[in-house]
């Protein structure tokens, strides 16, 4: 049985809350999802680049862009706003929609946040809401996503895993 060991060097940071302002981002995956209560929204999950000079780095932003309750579809507004940002081919058909949120996997993207506050149900919640959307100014991405160079990988969005024999420590 191998023995196990303790690496300092590769620890959670924590987090914190990120300022109103300008990042930039590379978008980790798009996906579909719902609340509890049904309300279906897609979610766009982004991490604030580590190979630029900015606050933050690492760290996670979160944008959904909600059906239509009355309608239950997408405003496609707001995807063809974001897909424009993320420099995705304009005109383009996709075959469906999973293959048009996987298009914006890995593109760095530039969004300006803003922290708000919203009442729900008597309770006061305090968002991060991106405002704006724009291409990067950056776009030779050389984000690393922690954990690579130490034998892990980038999360997404439930992508095959390759995992051997050797990979456990039992």
């Amino acid at each position: 049985m191998a023995g196990f060991s303790l690496d300092f060097e590769n620890t959670f940071e924590g987090y914190q809350k990120i300022e109103d302002g300008v990042y930039e981002v590379v978008i980790d995956y798009a996906k579909e999802d719902a609340t509890p209560g049904g309300a279906e929204f897609t979610n766009f999950t982004m991490t604030i680049r580590n190979d630029l000079e900015q606050p933050f780095k690492n760290q996670k932003i979160w944008h959904r862009n909600w059906k239509a309750k009355e309608t239950g579809k997408y405003n496609m507004m707001m995807f063809n706003t974001i897909g424009k940002a993320a420099q995705l081919q304009n005109g383009k058909t996709y075959s469906s929609f999973d293959e048009l949120l996987d298009d914006y996997r890995g593109k760095p993207v530039q969004v300006y946040v803003e922290n708000e506050t919203s009442e729900y149900n008597g309770k006061t919640y305090e968002n991060l809401n991106v405002k704006q959307w724009k291409p990067t100014k950056f776009p030779s991405v050389q984000h690393q996503f922690k954990g690579e160079g130490k034998g892990g990988a980038p999360l997404d969005n439930g992508g095959a895993i390759d995992i051997q024999e050797d990979d456990f420590p039992f």
